[in-house]
């Protein structure tokens, strides 16, 4: 926040008039100026000085007329610094919460969020062999995959396996054996369910290229077991390595229901801004948080877009807003490319709290053409930043009147 309101330093010019005056004065006059002059605020003596800047903001007129002995003026100086820096502070913080908040929470440059450029690559993790006792086996790490976290329905999950040295080289990998159960959160006593999953490195099933060393296996909880129940699914590999045993272990949340099944994409150019209507068929009413990915026409990311609020029953459609001043700030190349988009149901005050849609991965969608010219560049406006913003700026009006009044402006 800048106001043209010039911040000048005229504290050599105050000090210099001062001393002027003192030089013509008599001692008796010096030594008569009032101690509360001296202190630089004016106020009555033991005033509170509770603010941030460690001094209370003097009433107009209640000082700043009389002349200054030399530690009074010390002491105004000193004053005059830290409104100085209180000032500085206001407008960064002004500035900074202007700057975050420009655009609408769920339209934001996906810069500021990396981890979500690409939500569908695999998790990969490079730790140490774990031996039976928990041990590290010295030298051996085992490289692993997998496709997902949270699944549901039909949906399945692929796990790959594979070791090397400490230097990074393939080593010999052997999957002896390979099972998935559930992990119930209860302290009830309930039947496990178990299934076993083999891991294969001949360049079938969920495996992608025989003799390489990377061990595959692809889990479908709906077949295997799994299909009635809700939670975490552990799946336990026991694998020989350089000559030492141990155990991968992966872990996925399942639900088997599917709350809402994707029914196509609309587009409308609406108040300045993008807005893409993601449809669907709602099976279960609730709070559901879809997001997606928009690239521009060469494939480079440029915005995420999310959808938070409460949906009921049938054909809905789910709004993501591409916000028009993110448009206009990043100027991107149309068409705009809409993809990777995934969606749940929020289920509060239980495990999984959660239901998962289906993935839809890759470009689903491509945009019209648009003049930069159709997109509003105004900032985005709500009750509680509008309130933010009149608030940090009365902060800054009041540190730079303090300023003011301290070079006699």
């Amino acid at each position: 926040m800048r106001r043209g309101r010039a911040l000048a330093l005229g504290g050599a010019v105050a000090v210099a008039l001062a001393l002027g005056w003192f030089v013509a004065a008599s001692d008796g006059e010096a030594a008569s100026a009032p101690a509360s002059a001296a202190a630089g605020g004016g106020g009555p003596p033991g005033a509170a000085t509770g603010n941030a800047a460690g001094v209370t903001p003097t009433p107009p007129g209640a000082a700043g007329t009389g002349p200054f002995s030399a530690a009074g003026l010390d002491a105004r100086q000193t004053q005059l610094a830290l409104w100085r820096g209180r000032y500085e502070r206001a407008e960064q913080i002004y500035a900074s919460y202007r700057d975050a908040t420009r655009y609408p929470h769920e339209s934001r440059p996906i810069a500021e969020h990396p981890d979500q450029v690409r939500p569908f690559d695999p998790i990969r993790e490079d730790n140490a062999l774990r031996k039976a006792n928990g041990d590290a086996a010295a030298g051996i790490r085992l490289r692993t995959t997998q496709e997902r976290v949270f699944m549901g329905g039909n949906e399945t999950v692929r796990f790959t396996i594979a070791a090397t040295d400490a230097r990074g080289q393939p080593l010999p990998l052997v999957v002896t054996r390979a099972q998935a159960q559930s992990v119930p959160e209860t302290t009830v006593p309930t039947t496990l369910i178990q299934t076993a999953v083999a891991f294969r490195d001949d360049g079938t099933d969920a495996d992608a290229a025989a003799g390489d060393g990377i061990y595959s296996a692809r889990l479908s909880p709906a077949q295997q077991g799994f299909a009635a129940y809700s939670g975490t699914i552990r799946l336990l590999a026991q694998v020989t390595a350089g000559g030492e045993q141990g155990v991968a272990h992966f872990d996925v949340v399942y639900t088997p229901e599917v709350p809402a099944t994707w029914a196509g994409v609309r587009e409308a150019l609406e108040a300045g801004s993008l807005n893409f209507y993601l449809k669907a068929n709602v099976a279960r009413a609730g709070r559901y948080v879809v997001s997606a990915r928009v690239d521009d026409a060469n494939g480079t990311p440029f915005a995420l877009l999310q959808f938070n609020n409460e949906v009921g029953t049938g054909a809905q459609e789910f709004r993501l807003n591409l916000f028009g001043a993110l448009v206009r700030d990043k100027s991107p190349a149309f068409p705009l490319r809409l993809r990777d988009v995934e969606g749940f149901l929020l289920i509060p005050d239980q495990f999984p709290d959660r239901a998962m849609m289906a993935r839809q991965p890759g470009v689903i969608y491509r945009s019209g053409q648009y003049a930069l010219s159709r997109f509003s560049a105004d900032e985005w406006s709500s009750e509680e930043r509008d309130r933010y913003l009149a608030e940090y700026g009365k902060d800054a009006e009041t540190a730079l009147a303090e300023v003011n009044r301290l070079q006699g402006r």
